[in-house]
């Protein structure tokens, strides 16, 4: 027998549009007045805008591809920032920094510095929206205070409406997590202990001069190059294929290209180094090789059959980082 459908008191009401619908719990009714729950209705295509604003959230910041790799590669490294309108009175810095104590989403320091983190979960499907108001409200949080994470506005502004777009972005990647202290070298007990558990547990990591978003690690087994470009995809593929095919992708004897993986809307390429390769040694190859993808990336020829199926190779290949 069929459930009898229980009266709606309020389907006379006025119904909502789409973009005044509040956000209420998954399981409450949804306030449009449909009579099902907000996650069945409404909510769902909330939910799917959500995680579908925003592919490329650093597009249009100085260092676009140094922005990906700090916050999905790099240990610890930080970045001294500038405000387009300049520091607000008592704060005498901003530095955006890989990750922070507690993962805490951004620190006041006592002496008014702020901090902000990179690398933390957030709330809607814009990075930068969301970072922007953290940073916001840690510029006016009380000096000695870590800042929690919210929900930013819908309407709110952005990383590329707050800092100075003139300004250069030039990381420095640290080996352990120093700087999350003043006094790191005088740093005795628990705050002792956290700095060494943390900086054991970092992959030693080192950015490339000159060359944006190229970053050698070093593993157990093998070191690795990653290195994130911001050429359109489909173009960056074909050069890699042209490059593989004419075995020219490599970065010196006991190199490979092993494949690439995307990042907030960038391709990573990530090549396999021998375990004694240094950041100092694959510098001056990488270089050279960047001279080579430039010249593919120029041709517009299409893809040999060699080429189509070195590109099919590379994309097969996908690497997963942990």
């Amino acid at each position: 027998m069929a459930k009898k459908r229980r009266p709606q008191t309020k389907a006379a009401a006025p119904q909502i549009k789409d973009g005044e619908i509040p956000v209420v719990g998954a399981r409450e009714p949804c306030p449009c007045g449909s009579g099902r729950r907000y996650k069945a209705c409404h909510g769902r295509s909330a939910a799917h805008a959500v995680t579908e604003l925003v592919q490329r959230p650093f597009e249009g910041l100085r260092g676009e591809c140094d922005w990906v790799a700090l916050r999905e590669l790099v240990p610890a490294a930080t970045v001294e920032l500038k405000l387009k309108d300049g520091l607000p009175e008592g704060v005498p810095s901003v530095t955006l920094a890989t990750v922070l104590p507690m993962a805490w989403p951004a620190l006041r320091r006592d002496n008014g510095a702020v901090l902000l983190g990179l690398q933390n979960d957030t709330a809607s499907g814009d990075l930068s929206r969301d970072l922007a108001d953290t940073l916001r409200r840690a510029l006016a949080a009380e000096p000695g205070t870590p800042v929690a994470a919210e929900r930013a506005a819908a309407d709110g502004p952005r990383l590329q409406d707050l800092l100075d777009p003139a300004a250069p972005f030039e990381p420095q990647v640290h080996s352990g997590f120093e700087f999350w202290v003043e006094d790191a070298e005088n740093a005795t007990g628990e705050v002792a202990a956290s700095l060494e558990r943390a900086n054991a547990a970092a992959i030693p990591t080192a950015r490339l001069d000159g060359l944006e978003g190229a970053y050698w690690c070093e593993t157990p087994e093998k070191n690795h190059l990653r290195w994130v470009m911001d050429h359109p995809e489909e173009k960056l593929l074909d050069a890699l294929a042209r490059l593989h095919a004419a075995g020219t992708s490599a970065l010196g004897e006991g190199t490979r290209l092993v494949g690439s993986f995307r990042a907030h809307g960038l391709v990573v390429p990530v090549w396999d180094l021998p375990s004694g390769m240094a950041a100092d040694d694959v510098a001056k190859p990488a270089a050279a090789f960047a001279e080579r993808l430039a010249a593919a990336l120029a041709t517009d020829a299409p893809l040999t059959a060699e080429e189509r199926r070195a590109r099919g190779g590379l994309t097969n290949r996908q690497v997963t980082l942990s």
